[in-house]
């Protein structure tokens, strides 16, 4: 039941429950992308979701961390063809296959960013919490998109676990071996760029997300000594009583 799966995710003091739905999503398999055309997950990754909250409120003080997304709607998907511009000039023919449909529940919460003790001083965990989820009531900072550009997203905020979904009583339902997301420089102590891949498991229409640092992810480093941009509070910074006070 559904119930029992909510009963063992721990929600944060610093918590943020929102709802984002859309008519498509493409959260893009990889593996698919080799040949030019795109087929969607059937579920969001870990790295589309924390990116949908970077559009609703993002300080470099901090790093969102998704704890478990719910499914609300039946998954469905539908193909379109797509003249997509080709390197070489031109346009070329692919076939991209969407979900269609989509709403989600989100439960994340935020975590401080221990690779930028210059933003110390911004630390407001109380006043960083309430800009975001301000910010989710009124729809995000910045435009939503669901896995691309052209899959136009909206949030709102909800209770996590209330309302009807679809997958309620469904069970348990295994998609594999999946992207999970990207360990960007600043975010590690090593200056890497990696990408992380996990299996992914819903039960009763809930997946719960392993941390970014759980031993069972995998890790592939793409690049190393990446550069950081710095951030500076008063230059190229608001603080947290900025934000607070001009949100």
């Amino acid at each position: 039941m559904k119930d029992d799966v909510l009963k063992t995710i721990v929600q944060e003091r610093n918590s943020v429950e929102f709802e984002v739905y859309a008519k498509y999503a493409l959260f893009s398999d990889p593996i698919t992308r080799v040949g030019g055309e795109k087929f969607s997950y059937q579920v969001p990754t870990y790295q589309a979701l924390k990116g949908i909250l970077e559009s609703v409120y993002w300080k470099p003080t901090f790093i969102w961390v998704i704890d478990a997304v719910r499914i609300m709607n039946k998954i469905q998907t539908e193909g379109k063809g797509i003249r997509p511009i080709k390197m070489s000039g031109g346009n070329d023919l692919a076939y991209y296959t969407y979900l269609k449909d989509v709403k989600y529940q989100v439960l994340s919460h935020f975590e401080w960013n221990e690779n930028r003790p210059n933003l110390q001083n911004d630390r407001n965990e109380n006043k960083h919490h309430n800009v975001a989820k301000r910010s989710v009531e009124k729809g995000g900072r910045r435009d939503i998109f669901l896995g691309t550009r052209e899959c136009q997203g909206y949030v709102q905020p909800c209770k996590f676990g209330i309302g009807h979904g679809f997958y309620d009583d469904y069970g348990d339902l295994d998609f594999g071996f999946m992207f999970h997301g990207i360990d960007y420089p600043d975010e590690n102590s090593e200056k890497k760029l990696n990408i992380r891949f996990a299996n992914c498991k819903m039960k009763d229409g809930i997946i719960i997300f392993p941390r970014p640092d759980n031993e069972k992810i995998r890790h592939r480093i793409l690049y190393e000594n990446q550069p950081v941009k710095d951030f500076v509070i008063g230059d190229n910074l608001l603080s947290a009583e900025d934000e607070w006070g001009g949100n």
